[in-house]
């Protein structure tokens, strides 16, 4: 006992209580941080009634190439679909992560869209809510490929953005393009 006082210069009651003290700390702030997986896990007691139920997370589905005005519909904003959102123009299912890009959450802009300037620049700028990369330098598409790759190892990619003029549509086993259908009339094209 005369160790504590002789390195701590403090009351051994003293000491014991501070280390007490230390530890409840150290419990409170970890129970803080949930592991997102944790926290989707229903609990077993069932004398708990939530009002508020999550929306159960279905296996990952494939979307296929879709336009961004297509993917907006994947916001959150209908718990009944999935939360997806585009890096680089590549879409990943983002819903076991509801609560960072889910309505509400940190990141619940990037939800629906092509966040890659924003990523890239770690902007919550909505005018940064987009796939142009124009402008950006080195560095800042270093930063984007980083979050890229977290994402690639996190979700599972369920599709891919394609521009409003590139998407085609099968029609009577011919494919057109959306944007650039045209029929001849003899020497004049209508478009």
């Amino acid at each position: 006992m005369d160790t504590i006082e002789t390195y701590a210069g403090l009351s051994p009651a003293a000491f014991f209580t501070i280390a007490a003290l230390m530890v409840v700390v150290y419990k409170i702030v970890c129970s803080m941080f949930v592991d997102p997986e944790e926290f989707n896990k229903p609990t077993n007691n069932s004398s708990i009634n939530l009002h508020h139920s999550t929306p159960k997370i279905s296996e990952p589905f494939q979307l296929g190439d879709v336009t961004e005005q297509e993917l907006r519909a994947y916001d959150g904003s209908d718990p009944n679909k999935p939360l997806l959102m585009a890096i680089k123009g590549q879409i990943y299912d983002v819903s076991s992560s509801r609560m960072f890009y889910g309505p509400g959450g940190p990141y619940s802009k990037f939800a629906g869209r092509d966040a890659s300037r924003a990523l890239a620049l770690l902007s919550f700028d909505p005018k940064d809510l987009t796939g142009n990369l124009e402008g950006l330098s080195d560095s800042e598409l270093e930063v984007l490929q980083d979050w890229a790759y977290k994402f690639m190892e996190k979700y599972v990619k369920v599709g891919q953005l394609v521009a409003e003029q590139t998407r085609t549509e099968q029609t009577d086993g011919e494919e057109v393009e959306e944007s650039h259908k045209h029929e001849t009339n003899g020497d004049r094209q209508t478009f």
